[in-house]
């Protein structure tokens, strides 16, 4: 009877701390989601790789998906998956941007300042009304080089919406776009292409041509970019820095 009621007690802990069991979901777009055949497909969201740098003790969920905007990620329903799971103590990183600005598809443009703002905000609210604890970030820079070796913004007012979203509504913030823009520069015009998709015709089985992708990024990209989330994650002193390695 002893060894029944220890069984029983210990299914029943094991099944409420897996209840208890917080989750980081990740909204987003190419930059940060998981690719198809990852063993063989050059290309890496720095979501995909995140989780090497989490401890058992919290579920990642990536839903970050190629060519979505603040505003398509919506209207798709794909945040009505996230939200319905939302529960206190998750935790949400929000990071939107490249395609806001397709000016050409009305399904993903939007002004920064009205739509891009609104859309932010909301999903701020409506994570903090599940209890969670949102996290906005800027979006990563582009390898864009002139021929002087200066590093080019190409991402207009974006960025800098986020940042007066964050500090408007006290929302935890990590400056992705800064940090990354010291990766390119530090790494250099020539180098930093490990860091994205740069192959010579025939160089890799996956590409039938030449490719030269400076948006998204290589596995070598995508950990290095990872492990800068990770660190300035951690000293946002959220709670999530409890399930980082």
């Amino acid at each position: 009877m002893k060894k029944i009621l220890l069984i029983l007690s210990i299914v029943i802990s094991t099944f409420t701390f897996a209840q208890k069991k917080p989750t980081l979901f990740l909204i987003g777009d190419s930059t940060m989601s998981n690719k198809d055949n990852p063993e063989k497909n050059p290309e890496h969201g720095w979501g995909q790789v995140l989780g090497q740098f989490l401890t058992p003790n919290i579920e990642l969920q990536n839903h970050a998906m190629n060519g979505r905007s603040s505003k398509s990620f919506r209207t798709e329903g794909r945040w009505d998956k996230v939200e319905k799971q939302l529960k206190k103590g998750d935790f949400v990183i929000i990071q939107f941007g490249h395609n806001d600005q397709k000016l050409k598809d009305s399904t993903k443009f939007t002004n920064p300042h009205t739509q891009y703002r609104a859309n932010l905000e909301r999903y701020v609210n409506e994570t903090r009304a599940k209890g969670a604890t949102p996290i906005l970030m800027t979006s990563i820079a582009r390898r864009n080089f002139n021929e002087n070796g200066v590093l080019i913004d190409t991402h207009t007012d974006y960025p800098l919406v986020v940042r007066m979203v964050a500090n408007d509504m006290k929302v935890a913030f990590v400056d992705m776009q800064l940090l990354t823009e010291q990766m390119e520069i530090a790494a250099g015009p020539e180098k930093s292409k490990l860091l994205h998709l740069h192959f010579k015709a025939g160089e890799n089985p996956y590409y039938d041509k030449e490719k030269a992708d400076d948006t998204h990024l290589s596995r070598l990209g995508a950990e290095t970019v990872a492990k800068l989330a990770v660190k300035s994650l951690k000293d946002l002193k959220t709670g999530l820095e409890k399930y980082i390695k």
